[in-house]
């Protein structure tokens, strides 16, 4: 588990054909003596198993179903990417529980600025705009953002400027694919009310009727 606060933007060096699926070798200015094989670390917002480790670099596998559900097919070398290594229990949550289990891709659709501010706005596929509420949390490559503003297939996030001066956001253009995965919370309030409404998705309103809003 993650929480959408990245702790590098590491550089992928090498991609190699592995038996199931691909070996993405990346660059890191983590602390990689600290590292541990097996344990995971999330690339772009997918959770990968760390099954190399050298100085100032790491490996880690993505499966087929991997590749087919993220952005990673399209990796290439010199490629820069968000880094975050798994919570611990000790650890601040800095942003919002983020699985590393990508919902679906969307495309950048725009960026402008506003102020010291970057107004980014992404497509929004069906399977992540059911659980978009403005003012909620998606992460985005990786990145746990705040929901500016949500439309039909649609959404923004206002990004500060550390934020787009410390993650690989800073590199996305119109009409480049991200990795978005929904709010875990807001999938299990779907559950757990049934997800009766027209659309499937939780709306305010169904939240105050089920006593979950005063």
């Amino acid at each position: 588990m993650f929480t959408g606060i990245v702790q590098d933007v590491g550089t992928v060096r090498e991609i190699s054909t592995v038996p199931g699926g691909k070996r993405l070798r990346i660059a890191t200015g983590l602390d990689t003596a600290d590292f541990e094989l097996g344990e995971s670390v999330a690339v772009d917002g997918v959770c990968l198993t760390v099954t190399e480790i050298a100085p100032g670099r790491f490996s880690a596998d993505a499966s087929p179903e991997t590749l087919g559900r993220s952005t990673l097919s399209a990796l290439r070398p010199g490629r820069r990417v968000n880094l975050e290594r798994a919570l611990r229990l000790t650890d601040r949550l800095g942003g919002h529980l983020v699985l590393g289990h990508v919902d679906a891709t969307g495309r950048v659709l725009g960026i402008r600025t506003e102020g010291a501010f970057r107004v980014v706005r992404f497509e929004a596929p069906p399977e992540v705009a059911r659980y978009l509420v403005e003012k909620g949390s998606v992460a985005v490559d990786g990145v746990s953002l705040t929901v500016y503003e949500v439309s039909a297939g649609q959404f923004s996030v206002a990004v500060i400027p550390h934020t787009w001066d410390a993650t690989a956001l800073a590199d996305r253009a119109p009409g480049d694919p991200v990795n978005l995965e929904a709010d875990i919370l807001a999938k299990y309030v779907e559950r757990l009310l049934g997800g009766r409404t027209a659309d499937g998705g939780v709306t305010w309103d169904l939240l105050a009727r089920s006593g979950f809003l005063k």
